[in-house]
């Protein structure tokens, strides 16, 4: 598996990885959220203001968000992915109005400027170098354009974020034993969660790839926190 911190991760291993659990990665993601996951879509797809813009979802994965940004009144909508599975799952379920692009969130292959709005859930924290990725996220938005990265986050409140770690730490390997197509990732995914910096670190790393007016709106307890900025 690749490494959980931000030193060491291949990004054929991150590939490899998804690869593995995108047959069974909805009926994962639903269980070990408790049936929030739906929700953490909608808000990030709201926050994008996808409505007669053009949107580019990073890691997307068999396309949950990219479903919701259509259903929103995008324009255009992108979904691009490291993994080929996860694009080909989302293809296959035959959704209109999307893209499938196969790529790496550290050289996306469109020119400057090309989108009104770009979404990201949940993989960030799977790139080799995130601060890269946001001055790559930065270069093909518009002037004005929207960032929304919703990424998993510590609690705010010290008693659930001790629970939080005990749960992420013993019972979602129990979980993924069950529901999931390659357990081991779900290894991964605790420790990862527990690697990532705080919410201030995140928007510090957006502000200096120039985005203003960082915003952060936490979900679930600060579970999940989603950041929001505006390219200047």
């Amino acid at each position: 598996m690749p490494a959980a911190g931000r030193e060491g991760k291949d990004a054929a291993l991150v590939q490899a990885m998804f690869d593995r659990v995108a047959p069974r990665y909805d009926l994962a993601n639903a269980a070990l959220s408790l049936g929030q996951d739906a929700h953490w879509r909608r808000v990030v797809a709201r926050a994008a203001r996808p409505d007669d813009a053009d949107v580019l979802d990073v890691a997307a994965g068999p396309g949950n968000v990219a479903t919701e940004l259509v259903a929103r009144g995008a324009r255009s909508v992108v979904a691009l992915d490291l993994s080929e599975q996860m694009l080909r799952v989302g293809y296959e379920r035959g959704h209109d109005g999307i893209v499938w692009v196969n790529g790496d969130a550290l050289a996306l292959p469109f020119p400057d400027e090309s989108f009104d709005a770009l979404t990201i859930s949940f993989g960030l924290r799977n790139v080799p170098d995130p601060e890269a990725a946001a001055r790559e996220f930065a270069r093909v938005l518009r002037p004005g354009g929207r960032v929304v990265v919703c990424e998993f986050a510590a609690p705010t409140w010290r008693p659930f974020r001790e629970l939080y770690r005990r749960y992420l730490v013993g019972a979602v390997p129990t979980v993924a034993r069950v529901v999931s197509s390659s357990p081991d990732a779900y290894v991964y995914l605790a420790e990862s969660i527990l690697a990532w910096p705080d919410r201030r670190v995140v928007a510090g790393w957006f502000e200096a790839a120039g985005f203003a007016e960082l915003q952060v709106k936490d979900l679930a307890g600060g579970i999940v926190a989603v950041h929001r900025g505006f390219r200047r």
